[in-house]
């Protein structure tokens, strides 16, 4: 019994094995050769507006998050497009009109969006 286990699986356990090894292998390479001392630009403040080291329990901007969350909502359309527009000489006129409209209450919340300034960053 195992001698049909080894036979069956040896070389996927081998894979993983060499799979392994070669990714410790690079943590370590990289844990050894990274300089130990940060640019100054790496530890300022990038998107969220403070420090990256700082207190962890500062106030923290709203508007960030909702800004992220308005790019996901408009990827999101983006990647709805892409399987539509390939496939639709195959869904017909039906397809289309239901696009349309899933285009106009997107395009509805960003004109929404857009009037009550939830794009401006001040």
């Amino acid at each position: 019994m195992i001698y049909n286990f080894l036979t069956d699986y040896l070389s996927i356990i081998i894979f993983l094995i060499i799979a392994m090894l070669i990714s410790i292998g690079f943590i370590l390479i990289n844990f050894l050769s990274s300089p130990s001392n940060p640019d100054p630009e790496k530890l300022s403040a990038y998107e969220c507006g403070f420090d990256a080291f700082d207190d962890s329990r500062m106030e923290f901007d709203v508007r960030f998050y909702l800004v992220a969350i308005l790019f996901i909502i408009f990827d999101l359309e983006i990647a709805f497009l892409f399987p539509w527009a390939i496939t639709l000489g195959k869904i017909g006129v039906f397809g289309f009109w239901s696009m349309m409209i899933f285009l106009a209450v997107l395009t509805i919340g960003f004109i929404y969006e857009w009037k009550k300034g939830a794009l401006e960053w001040e």
